[in-house]
């Protein structure tokens, strides 16, 4: 496929080239609604702005500063990012924000763009508009014209799945909170589609917040008649709670439950039993990002086929998980 380059979108769109180099660079002589169709037309070519002496050595990482849940995991990405941009020759630099117009003039001083986190699509296009490269770390609509470098949810649930139903557990409880974060769905997706080909399996959801608890939704379901023996949660911090409120309750784990993480984060080794969890690599999903911008700013690989790198994490077992209790087995009645 021909490279797109501004003769091409002067020539989708019926500017000057002069136009389209002052709309894509963000300098003034052009109208407002111009650039916007622009960097619109530019965004749908896939245009990469061409590496020159006048393109910046720095690759910059946009995390979004309202994720608050996802800190430890962006801090890891953030060494893996900065260790590779320096090891292939770049300076890095980071900023937190949400905000469509700093993304865009913290873009526009960098080679390479990455962006973490629940970012809006306007930040994203604005960037691709530009014609500067820009990689996703966070999740994209179907089939969207973005790179992303991102963890295996979904298989991470599919595993966790195999692994309970080699322990015996066969009454299982996906916990989770927000449930406006992808992956957490990606997660129960995985488990779901294993468990399903089980028909003697019980899967149910538990959803709680600020304003409905563990312990109430645990509650809703035993008056239910349903005793999960198994509980796979969302990130670590929501199995710490699980954890907390079961053993205040009584129950011994793994005797009575398994619980189950995501993430290994430092609190699952500062908890007793220690969290079983499926460690994310956060560092190399950095190192991931900072490889794809490097790719595209010196188009070692085709600008109009957007690139999906997962980076694939394992199960860490350790106290927290053991096989189903006996009486689960049996199929007499729990607590």
């Amino acid at each position: 496929m021909a490279r797109v380059t501004l003769a091409t979108i002067a020539k989708q769109t019926g500017f000057s080239k002069f136009a389209v180099s002052r709309a894509l660079s963000g300098k003034s002589g052009v109208s407002e609604e111009t650039r916007v169709i622009v960097q619109q037309a530019a965004a749908d070519l896939g245009y990469l702005r061409p590496v020159s002496a006048e393109t910046p050595n720095l690759l910059g990482i946009v995390f979004h500063d309202a994720d608050l849940v996802n800190s430890e995991l962006h801090l890891l990405i953030q060494t893996g990012f900065q260790a590779e941009a320096q090891r292939r020759g770049y300076q890095a630099r980071m900023i937190w924000t949400h905000l469509v117009d700093e993304i865009e003039a913290f873009a526009l001083n960098c080679a390479g763009v990455a962006m973490v986190g629940p970012h809006m699509r306007e930040s994203m296009y604005k960037v691709k508009g530009l014609g500067i490269p820009l990689v996703r770390n966070g999740w994209i609509e179907p089939l969207e014209t973005f790179d992303m470098v991102h963890g295996t949810d979904h298989e991470a649930g599919a595993a966790v799945a195999k692994y309970l139903l080699d322990l015996g557990h066969r009454r299982i409880a996906y916990v989770h909170g927000a449930p406006h974060y992808r992956g957490r769905r990606e997660r129960f997706y995985g488990l779901r589609e294993v468990l399903e080909m089980h028909p003697d399996v019980q899967l149910r959801q538990m959803t709680f917040d600020a304003e409905y608890q563990f312990l109430d939704r645990l509650r809703e379901i035993q008056e239910e008649g349903f005793e999960p023996t198994a509980y796979f949660c969302a990130h670590d911090g929501l199995a710490l709670t699980a954890m907390s409120q079961l053993m205040h309750l009584g129950y011994r784990i793994p005797q009575d439950v398994t619980v189950i993480g995501f993430g290994d984060f430092s609190a699952a080794t500062q908890i007793t039993p220690n969290l079983t969890t499926v460690k994310t690599l956060g560092q190399e999903i950095g190192a991931g990002l900072a490889r794809l911008l490097d790719d595209r700013v010196h188009d070692r690989s085709n600008p109009a086929v957007p690139l999906r790198i997962m980076v694939t994490g394992h199960l860490v077992e350790r106290h927290s998980s053991g096989p189903a209790p006996i009486r689960a087995v049996d199929g007499a009645s729990g607590r």
